[in-house]
């Protein structure tokens, strides 16, 4: 039997955090190993536990979502899916610079919230592929949006990479990517990790915002 998904929570309004504890506790393949009330706490305990993943909310005291969620993804502590809504765009988007693997909004339906969790803990990144395009395509065009590498970087991307970059841009999946360019889906994820090394980028939330702004 494979290892339980361990999950830290942090929100600092008691009632929603009780009720995401509550979800993700009714999965047999997830275990919730803490709960933070704000930012600080959620970096202490991600250091402190090492869980998986951090479900991380944009809006708490002492310290926000988004410089918790880099503090997290800087120190390599877990990945993190960022709780949000539709009119916190520049949030989100400093999230997403910040190096989150992936994004929630508040009311999504309790089984979505449990699929995106293993989606994320399976490296995927993008959650909700309609919304992520949704998402991303508002963020590409907001005055919030800053280069995140030099457009000549993508001078040393293979043609290949380049073909990645495009559907990642798209919010597709690993699988999503192979099936469009007729690969293995191993050789999609592997595509995929070197492009983010070369682009210096985080995640492949940020490659698929990168790939909106330049318009590839």
């Amino acid at each position: 039997m494979s290892r339980s998904i361990r999950v830290l929570v942090a929100e600092d309004q008691s009632a929603v955090r009780a009720g995401l504890v509550l979800i993700l506790g009714s999965a047999p393949d997830i275990e919730v190993v803490g709960e933070a009330a704000d930012g600080e706490q959620a970096v202490s305990l991600a250091r402190d536990l090492r869980p998986d993943l951090v479900l991380m909310d944009v809006q708490m005291p002492r310290l926000d979502g988004v410089s918790a969620t880099r503090r997290v993804v800087g120190e390599g502590l877990a990945d993190v899916l960022v709780l949000t809504t539709f009119d916190l765009d520049e949030y989100v988007f400093g999230a997403l610079r910040a190096g989150a693997a992936g994004f929630l909004l508040k009311n999504t339906e309790a089984k979505d919230l449990l699929e995106a969790v293993r989606t994320v803990a399976r490296g995927e990144g993008l959650i909700a592929p309609a919304v992520t395009r949704r998402l991303i395509a508002e963020f590409a065009t907001t005055s919030v949006r800053e280069p995140t590498a030099d457009p000549a970087v993508l001078d040393s991307l293979t043609r290949r990479e380049r073909e990645v970059l495009s559907c990642l841009g798209e919010g597709l999946s690993n699988a999503a990517v192979a099936a469009r360019l007729d690969m293995a889906e191993a050789t999609a994820k592997t595509h995929v990790s070197r492009l983010l090394a070369k682009l210096e980028l985080r995640s492949r939330v940020q490659a698929a915002v990168l790939a909106q702004e330049l318009g590839i």
